[in-house]
């Protein structure tokens, strides 16, 4: 079964706001990905605007919602506040209606996204946001560790897929090999029981052109990977279009 690859944008954004003006350009990389297979865009802006600004969104919501079968995603702690010129996770979605909003437990001070979410404590706040957001026609997605206790209340809450987090994942085959086996054992059986439960089942965290076929292989009902930083560092090597045919292969 094929993958989607949605292409995370952020450290094409991360570069641009390095230096003044608009190079490289957010929405002309994100229409490059597309010309050369691309089947998502995905962004993560967060509240301190580090890499993807609240006013890249609406541009990139309009240039994915021209293309047949290419969806877009929009990432983020759904409690953000409107902070200066970011107005806050769920109004800004609520604007730019992603295909798929995919929700996530993390905060300004993390580096980037290292756990999911804990639905024992954050389910009676997440459902009410839950029902909102897919009232407004969003596909909405959980950004969960590979527990199956814990992807049960995702199904309970009325998610419509999970984001399995794959850091550890990425972590294990690069430096702990001998974890291996047991780690994708845990995320093939945590993506069966989101499946049996209804669940669509999506991955992201440090996947890339070495890691990614092994973890397809335990987990072959996965709809959807998100890439962003392998990404852009093989762009570097490569170029962006052998980067995308090496990984829009990897995704076949």
């Amino acid at each position: 079964m094929k993958t989607a690859l949605s292409i995370n944008l952020n450290k094409i954004a991360l570069i641009r706001n390095s230096r003044e003006g608009n190079f490289p350009d957010v929405c002309a990389h994100a229409q490059a990905c597309i010309d050369h297979g691309a089947d998502g865009i995905t962004v993560h802006p967060r509240p301190d605007q580090r890499h993807i600004r609240a006013s890249d969104v609406p541009a990139l919501a309009e240039l994915v919602a021209g293309v047949k079968h290419v969806e877009f995603n929009v990432e983020g702690n759904p409690l953000a506040p409107a902070i200066g010129s970011y107005p806050g996770f769920m109004d800004l979605v609520a604007v730019t209606k992603p295909d798929q909003c995919t929700l996530v437990p993390d905060s300004d001070a993390q580096l980037t996204s290292d756990h999911g979410f804990d639905l024992i404590q954050s389910g009676a706040t997440l459902a009410p946001i839950i029902a909102q957001l897919k009232d407004q026609g969003m596909r909405v997605s959980l950004f969960m560790d590979p527990d199956i206790r814990q992807i049960e209340l995702a199904a309970k809450l009325g998610a419509d897929r999970i984001e399995l987090y794959t850091g550890p994942y990425a972590e294990a085959y690069k430096h702990q090999p001998t974890q291996l086996a047991s780690l994708l054992a845990q995320f093939g059986a945590a993506a069966q029981a989101a499946t049996d439960l209804g669940l669509g089942v999506n991955a992201g965290h440090d996947l890339n052109l070495n890691n990614l076929a092994a973890f397809r292989q335990a987990v072959p009902a996965l709809l959807e990977v998100s890439i962003g930083h392998a990404f852009v560092v093989d762009c570097i090597a490569l170029g962006l279009p052998a980067a995308m045919a090496a990984y829009v292969k990897a995704c076949a």
